[in-house]
């Protein structure tokens, strides 16, 4: 005899509303300042000291932990295979789609893990420098499909991470502009062994974006999923596109200058173009797929705020 229970989904989640989660919070020996909020938030995204005390600093704290605990099965296994490897990073990978605050939270997670009482380095990379040059996309006419898993030059991602996990002392990080919208050919970033690496980008846990049996996301030891309804983030990013158009875009120098001199009816067309051609098939075909493959979700409210955390049983 069947009963209801059968039929019941088991999620390997479990749920915390925004009150339960921030009841987890442990103090921080450091505050951070009220002036340095201005520094982590991005375009159109309203970050508060209450928004870190009750959501990052207990995330911080839950990182803490898993840190923690690799570190000492990194030790246990140097003893087991009787080898001595130096310390490895601890990788975190933190995906979402455009428009949704990952940089904003990955900005916030460097903050607040620093501030832990071991006092971690903490580096941030996004995908971004990853990404094909212009001029390899025109060549292979993918431009417009910047952003989607073919659009990045994933064997370039997979010996960074690669490198970082065999303890190189110092591995190079190719740099984005978005001001020219193109990888910056004589610019890095060197990272220097940290404690603990951020890796930021849309494309992140993206199952097919694979090298060889290698996923990018093989390499992190957690991963984070910033979420929202879709018909808030489509809101968001036709706001940034606006705020954009009246600030960066009428900087002569702007790959987007062409944009500059739009009504705001026609500003408001054009996003809502480029969201319906471009960035909504992304989401739903790479990005929104790969949500349940992370350790840790925030959902986030209409007005950026996490209003959920989901976090993976283990």
């Amino acid at each position: 005899m069947s009963t209801s229970s059968e039929h019941t989904f088991t999620s390997p989640f479990r749920n915390f509303s925004r009150e339960e989660w921030k009841r987890l919070n442990g103090q921080l020996s450091h505050s951070i300042r009220e002036e340095d909020l201005d520094q982590l938030h991005a375009l159109n995204e309203p970050l508060t000291m209450q928004e870190i005390e009750e959501v990052y600093i207990p995330l911080a704290h839950l990182l803490e932990l898993h840190i923690s605990k690799f570190q000492e099965l990194h030790a246990s296994s140097n003893e087991f295979f009787k080898r001595n490897h130096q310390k490895l990073p601890f990788i975190i990978g933190i995906a979402g789609s455009v428009a949704v605050g990952k940089s904003t939270t990955a900005r916030v997670l460097k903050k607040v893990l620093a501030l832990l009482p071991s006092k971690p380095k903490v580096e941030l990379v996004t995908t971004d420098g990853f990404l094909y040059p212009n001029k390899e996309l025109i060549k292979r006419d993918i431009l417009n499909r910047k952003g989607f898993p073919e659009s990045y030059d994933t064997k370039k991602i997979l010996r960074f991470l690669a490198d970082i996990k065999s303890g190189k002392s110092q591995v190079t990080v190719p740099l984005y502009s978005h001001l020219e919208y193109d990888v910056l050919p004589n610019e890095k970033l060197v990272i220097s062994q940290p404690d603990v690496l951020i890796v930021e980008g849309i494309n992140v846990l993206q199952v097919n974006s694979r090298k060889n049996g290698v996923f990018v996301s093989d390499f992190f030891d957690y991963s984070i999923y910033v979420d929202a309804d879709e018909k808030n983030i489509v809101s968001w990013y036709i706001n940034r596109f606006e705020s954009l158009r009246a600030t960066a875009f009428q900087n002569s120098a702007s790959y987007f200058h062409k944009y500059a001199n739009l009504t705001t009816e026609e500003s408001l067309a054009m996003a809502i173009n480029i969201w319906n051609e471009i960035n909504k098939p992304n989401l739903h075909q790479n990005i929104l797929p790969t949500r349940y493959r992370a350790d840790l979700i925030l959902k986030k409210s209409a007005q950026h705020f996490v209003k959920r955390i989901k976090v993976r049983k283990i």
